[in-house]
């Protein structure tokens, strides 16, 4: 644990928005400055503030990367510095337990609902990101459980940034028998995940039923290249990778396999959709949960019959 600094700047919803977006396009961002948006309260919806979090006391130079984001004038930044503490799991103290689908995600301060058809994660707080409070995580695992119910058949998957785990968790209590890879480009996520694969008696390994877990920068990593072609692949991140990774995502799919995709705010969807578009990837399925999209995409088949018709696949769409 160490000191920590924040700076808060409050500006209307749109403004902090497109700072947001600014932030995704910035490839020299120092990663250790982190950014989250979030609206004031829950009765001033168009009232927001952008928080950014460093490990040591911002200069002339943090400053200005953070003003750069605004197109227009900049709004004042307040400057805060936090007591020694972890702030990532402080931030993430007393969240409480959701459902999703089939999920109910709690962190160990709340009870479990021990309910039949009902599968409990548990995921405490952590210095990796995706305890399931977060409208993309939650939006995820409602769209998992609708992929299932419309017939998916999931052999081998993929959870690309997968921060604690909870998506290739759930991923592989939907598809037992599947072989289940999870990666991020974060170390600190090998030893979050294999807590929470104990703490939710979720198998580790190399084998059907169980995950493995890599380091990777998308799909760069010889596991991931060796163990595909994929049947689902999931990636809950940034619109920016999303737009990346299209092809690679697109490449590393069976014919007529899915892509679940997240961490798009909705108006970030198009741009996203025609990225996916070009690597031939289809829409099948979104939901909007809150101001972010969540999209199942799947790959075009190989070869048509002549004698089938087009298929068209039905857009299940749903607002929060």
């Amino acid at each position: 644990m160490s000191k920590a600094w924040k700076l808060t700047a409050f500006a209307p919803r749109a403004v902090i928005e497109a700072a947001l977006i600014a932030h995704e396009d910035a490839f020299d961002w120092d990663p250790d400055m982190v950014l989250s948006g979030s609206e004031i309260a829950e009765d001033k919806p168009d009232d927001w503030r952008l928080e950014v979090w460093l490990p040591r006391k911002p200069g002339r130079a943090e400053k200005a990367a953070i003003t750069a984001l605004f197109a227009t004038e900049a709004p004042g930044l307040a400057v805060e510095e936090l007591p020694e503490t972890d702030w990532v799991t402080q931030s993430q103290q007393g969240l409480e337990p959701i459902r999703a689908g089939k999920f109910h995600v709690h962190t160990p301060e709340h009870p479990p609902l021990a309910r039949p058809g009902i599968r409990d994660f548990t995921i405490p707080a952590s210095r990796a990101f995706g305890t399931g409070q977060h409208a993309t995580t939650a939006g995820c695992l409602t769209m998992l459980t609708h992929m299932k119910r419309e017939g998916v058949v999931a052999r081998n998957l993929a959870d690309i940034g997968t921060g604690t785990g909870l998506l290739a968790f759930a991923a592989l209590d939907l598809w037992p028998r599947a072989l289940a890879t999870a990666s991020d480009i974060d170390d600190v996520c090998i030893g979050v995940v294999d807590d929470n694969a104990a703490l939710n008696h979720m198998p580790l390994g190399a084998g059907a039923g169980a995950v493995t877990m890599v380091v990777a920068d998308g799909m760069a990593h010889p596991v991931l290249q060796v163990r595909g072609p994929y049947d689902l692949l999931i990636a809950n991140i940034l619109a920016g990778p999303l737009i990346e990774l299209a092809p690679d995502f697109a490449k590393a799919l069976v014919p007529g396999g899915s892509l679940l995709l997240a961490g798009l705010l909705e108006t970030q969807e198009p741009q996203v959709r025609a990225a996916c578009r070009r690597a031939g990837l289809r829409l099948a399925a979104r939901l909007v949960n809150g101001d972010w999209s969540i999209l199942w995409l799947r790959k075009r088949p190989a070869v048509r019959s002549r004698s089938s018709r087009p298929g068209q696949l039905p857009e299940w769409s749903r607002r929060w």
